[in-house]
This record gives C-alpha cells, sequence and structure tokens, in this order.
C-alpha cells in the first residue's frame, strides 16, 4: 500500500513539473511574442486613449491587434468593439513632405470606415503642419472612406487637394494613409497557401524513422545508426537546412510558426519540443540534429580522450544558459546581436552562412574530436532549451534547471514591463526600436 501511494506521488509529481516546464516555456514566448507585437504596432510613440477618443468620445479602452493590420481595437465602456484605430508611421516614414514624414491617427468605426483623423507629430515645417490641421476641408476629406476604398485610392484623381501654402504637407498626409493601408493589403494578398514540396517530404520521412529508431526494437543498432546520422547531416543539415536553432525559435515566437511555408520544419520544431517532453527521449538531439551527428561520428574515427575535471565541466554547463540569456535579452532589446552566429547551425546552410557561425561550427566539431559531444554539453543553448522541458519520468524533481528557468521568466518580465527605460539606457534614447 505504501509503495502504491509512492508511487502514485511519483506520477503527479512528474506531471506537475512537466506542467510547470511548459509554464514557463509558453509564459516566456507569450511575453516575448507580445512585446515585439506591441514594438511593431506601437512603436517607439504609442496611440493613447486620449487621441482616440478626440476622434471616437465614445471609446472606453484599447487593445492591440496582433494581426496583420498592426493597429488597435477601439471599446467602449461594455467593452464592445466599437471601432479601430492605425498610426501612419513607421510604415509610410518614408514619405517625405517638404522637410520630413509625418505620423497621422486614422480612427474607423466598427464597420471599417473613417470616422476622422490626426496629425500627430510630425518633422516637417512647422508651420506647413499647423495649417494643415486648421484646414477643415482637408481633415474631413477622409470621413466616410472604407478601408478597402483607402488602400485602392488616388488622393489626386478624387479631387483630395493639397492645402494652399502646405501642399507638400498636406499630400504627404493623404499618401502617408493611403501607403499605410495598401501595404497591408498588399501583405495579406501575398500570404501563400500551405507550400508541401518534395524537400518537406523527405524531412518528414527522416523525422519518422528517427522515431523508429527512438522507439522500436532498432534503438542502439549500430548499422542503422551511422547510415541513418550520415542522411540527417547531408539531408537534414546540408541539403533541407532545416534545423531548429535559436535564431529560428526567437523569429516564431516573436512572428508566428511559419507553417505556410516550411510546414515540415514547423513539424521538426514540434517533434523537438513535444516528444521530450510525453515520453523522455530526446529525439531531435539524439537523433535529428545534424551538428550532433557530426560530432558523434568524428568523435568515433579519433580514438583519444580528454576527460574534462568534474568541476571545470560543471562550470562549462553554464555557458550555453549564459549564451540563452544573452540571446534572449539582446532579441527583446532589438541589441545588434545575430542570434545565429552564437551557435554552429547556419554553417550547413553554406551558401548564406556567416564566418562567425562557421567558426562555431569548427571548433565545436574539433573539440568533440577528443571530448566526445562538447558542443551539445558545454555550449548548445537549443540543446540546453529543449533539456529543459524533456521528462525525467517519476524520478524527475525540482532541480537547478527549474530554478535557473524560474529566474529566466524574471529576467524576460523585467525585459517586459521596464523595456523602454532599459532599451534607452543602453542605446541611448534615440536608438531604433
Amino acid at each position: 500500500m505504501r509503495l502504491k501511494v509512492i508511487q502514485q506521488g511519483s506520477v503527479w509529481r512528474s506531471f506537475a513539473l512537466r506542467a510547470y516546464r511548459l509554464a514557463v516555456l509558453v509564459v516566456i514566448i507569450v511575453m516575448i511574442r507580445d512585446l515585439a507585437v506591441r514594438l511593431r504596432v506601437q512603436g517607439d510613440a504609442p496611440i493613447e486613449l486620449r487621441e482616440v477618443r478626440a476622434v471616437m468620445p465614445e471609446a472606453a479602452a484599447i487593445d492591440i491587434d496582433p494581426g496583420p493590420r498592426g493597429g488597435l481595437f477601439v471599446y467602449d465602456e461594455n467593452g464592445q468593439q466599437i471601432g479601430y484605430a492605425i498610426r501612419t508611421s513607421p510604415t509610410s516614414d518614408k514619405i517625405i513632405g517638404y522637410s520630413g514624414p509625418t505620423d497621422t491617427l486614422v480612427v474607423f468605426n466598427d464597420e471599417m470606415l473613417v470616422v476622422g483623423i490626426r496629425i500627430r507629430s510630425s518633422t516637417d515645417t512647422k508651420e506647413h503642419v499647423e495649417d494643415v490641421k486648421a484646414d477643415e476641408y482637408f481633415m474631413n476629406a477622409f470621413t466616410g472612406m472604407s478601408w478597402q476604398h483607402l488602400s485602392e485610392f488616388d488622393p489626386r484623381a478624387e479631387g483630395i487637394e493639397g492645402v494652399s501654402g502646405a501642399t507638400y504637407t498636406s499630400m504627404t498626409v493623404a499618401d502617408g494613409i493611403k501607403h499605410r493601408v495598401h501595404t497591408v493589403e498588399s501583405e495579406l494578398a501575398k500570404l501563400p497557401p500551405m507550400r508541401i514540396s518534395w524537400s518537406g517530404i523527405g524531412v518528414a520521412a527522416v523525422i519518422v524513422a528517427a522515431l523508429l529508431l527512438s522507439f522500436t526494437h532498432l534503438r542502439g543498432k549500430r548499422w542503422l545508426r551511422v547510415p541513418f546520422q550520415l542522411i540527417v547531416i547531408g539531408y537534414i543539415g546540408f541539403y533541407a537546412g532545416d534545423l531548429v536553432a535559436q535564431a529560428l525559435l526567437l523569429g516564431w515566437a516573436e512572428s508566428g510558426v511559419a507553417w505556410r511555408t516550411a510546414p515540415a520544419l514547423a513539424l521538426m520544431t514540434a517533434a523537438a519540443l513535444l516528444i521530450p517532453w510525453t515520453t523522455r527521449r530526446p529525439l531531435y538531439c539524439g537523433h535529428l540534429c545534424p551538428h550532433g551527428a557530426a560530432q558523434e561520428l568524428i568523435g568515433r574515427i579519433v580514438p583519444w580522450r580528454i576527460k574534462v575535471p568534474h568541476g571545470i565541466g560543471d562550470k562549462l554547463k553554464w555557458l550555453p544558459v549564459g549564451l540563452l540569456a544573452v540571446v534572449i535579452i539582446g532579441a527583446m532589446l532589438n541589441l545588434p546581436l545575430n542570434a545565429a552566429s552564437v551557435e554552429p547551425f547556419d554553417a550547413y546552410l553554406i551558401k548564406t552562412a556567416g564566418w562567425a557561425t562557421i567558426t562555431v561550427a569548427i571548433i565545436g566539431l574539433v573539440v568533440a574530436a577528443f571530448i566526445p559531444q562538447a558542443y551539445c554539453k558545454y555550449g548548445c543553448p537549443t540543446g540546453t532549451l529543449l533539456n529543459f522541458v524533456r521528462s525525467h519520468g517519476h524520478a524527475d524533481h525540482f532541480a537547478r534547471r527549474d530554478l535557473v528557468a524560474t529566474l529566466m521568466v524574471g529576467l524576460v518580465a523585467v525585459l517586459y514591463f521596464y523595456h523602454d527605460p532599459i532599451h534607452a539606457w543602453i542605446l541611448g534614447p534615440n536608438a531604433p526600436w
């Protein structure tokens, strides 16, 4: 009876830890995604509720739209959506008036018809901007136009004339509004259907083969493993280039999963995260990572081994954790850091690989000849992330990795809530967002 209770307790502890680790990952992804959307939509000059109220007095709340329109939902005091608001900057900043671009607020009602516009800011000549603001005929010329109409109309052909004495500035406002809406519609029209290629089908076949090697009696068969590793290196690495990496994960966290254009890579990433979380098997690191396979094959060729002292090895394991933190900080603060350069995976994309990632790849392979799987153990932030979500069954317990993950959530939360002052402190108040 006591043994049964202990076993049940182990099962529940394992389930709770897996749920906790998944929650940690989801929370981090949500904060990275939400910050990226907020900066993309609101930028360095967020639309405020008072601005929307100046056009639509019944507005009681605004909320960011993460969709392709990149604007704000407008709600009344009952929580019902009554409108939509956009700003023309930074999309239309390349449209220059007399001496600079103008950021315009456009507010729509719930039928996506223009209620009104307001000039928010401008680097154009101050006197010209004030003349445009004071011209009621021009400022009301867009009222009643639909979103679709704005994306297609020609201001000059429809009789929208420039304000006398401020023609360049006023027509910049008109062209900026049209450009802002037209850009969204153009991007939506370019969205491709799901693209299933022969290359992707081959990647899916390799994933299925990896599952068989991991979960059937074929596991551990060397006569199968070595040829399969060569396929992984040649096909997954050099041919398809479908590797799970920090640059990929961060890009998808910020912008969404590219399941339309890269369904096989999306399947690969899902398998890399979910299989170890549910079954304890490190599918990607153990079978599908080209660089891991290359390290293992090189380690078999070179007979000499260097044993890393336990104390040094334990300290080196903090390196990938630190790299993971650096990559996250760099992404959230828009620092000039290429996430691909801290990992070797882009080196397999020979035509586009940079020298930094090639150097990391070569060093990792050379060291792996003498220290088995050296990069996997002491340098891979992606492997560290995948190992974090991996379950260890009934023997699982709250360990150092869980404490570090909790601290990582705290770091991301600080960057999320205090992004603006931290960004300005590090890069300066005029740095790009």
